[in-house]
């Protein structure tokens, strides 16, 4: 029997995506350079368990393949991981998420960001942010971005906002195919009517419909090596799409529309 959301399987797609000719790039790379096909941007938030960032980042070392990790500070801003990581040519980023921490006032959220964001780089050389859901908060994040401009402080893309025209599928829910999804969408992302749920499902897709311009989100956390882990990671995910069910249910009754967007 071969199980789903285990670093083994984690392999598989990536070696997907090599055998398909496929270049994995980071976001920073895809800013720097505005590639046109062929390419496929990998990104990781690490929003627990940093020591399964490592090993995810161990395995595409091996491939000879280079993604981003988002790290929460300080959550999982581990600086002996992230150096590990970043050694390795994988590009560090900031899973930002102080507009939630300030509870809505934007002014102390830009100063927690500059705070944290220059505590990150003093480990870090970090260009780019990336929001973190926070689906239990109100604020989405990205908000921040309405009253300040992210490139003041030295930052080159958003992975959300700064990336468009792509087919854009994460791992959020145990799922690719976004019916877990709370935050975690793309503006002006392009997946048409394309549903995959597993990750079987999905290397079949890449396979057969070799899109140019893909655009891939897996949460460490949920790539697990063993059995144990494995179980763990599943109930965790479990027991969380039942919360994120129930609380876009009240969130509609309470607003009286769809509360879109981890």
């Amino acid at each position: 029997m071969a199980f789903d959301f285990t670093l083994e399987k984690y392999e598989e797609l990536c070696t997907t995506l090599l055998n398909n000719g496929y270049r994995t790039i980071t976001v920073c790379d895809y800013i720097n350079e505005l590639p046109h096909k062929g390419f496929c941007i990998l990104r990781h938030d690490v929003d627990r368990r940093p020591q399964n960032a490592l090993r995810m980042a161990e395995l595409e070392n091996g491939l000879g393949i280079t993604s981003t990790y988002y790290f929460r500070y300080p959550y999982t801003f581990r600086p002996e991981v992230v150096s590990k990581i970043a050694g390795m040519g994988h590009e560090i980023g900031y899973h930002y998420e102080t507009l939630a921490k300030a509870s809505g006032d934007y002014g102390r959220a830009i100063r927690m960001f500059e705070h944290e964001l220059e505590e990150m780089r003093k480990t870090a050389d970090v260009r780019t942010i990336c929001m973190h859901g926070r689906p239990l908060s109100k604020h989405d994040n990205r908000d921040l971005w309405k009253v300040e401009d992210f490139r003041r402080f030295g930052l080159v893309a958003e992975a959300y906002l700064s990336i468009k025209n792509v087919r854009y599928f994460s791992d959020t829910g145990r799922s690719w195919n976004g019916k877990n999804n709370m935050r975690d969408f793309l503006c002006g992302q392009t997946n048409g009517s394309v549903s995959v749920d597993k990750t079987d499902e999905f290397i079949e897709y890449i396979k057969r419909q070799k899109p140019d311009r893909l655009y891939i989100v897996a949460h460490p956390e949920r790539w697990s090596a063993g059995i144990l882990g494995l179980g763990q990671s599943y109930m965790k995910d479990l027991l969380f799409n039942i919360g994120k069910r129930m609380l876009r249910a009240f969130r509609r009754f309470e607003y009286g529309d769809c509360i879109g967007h981890k």
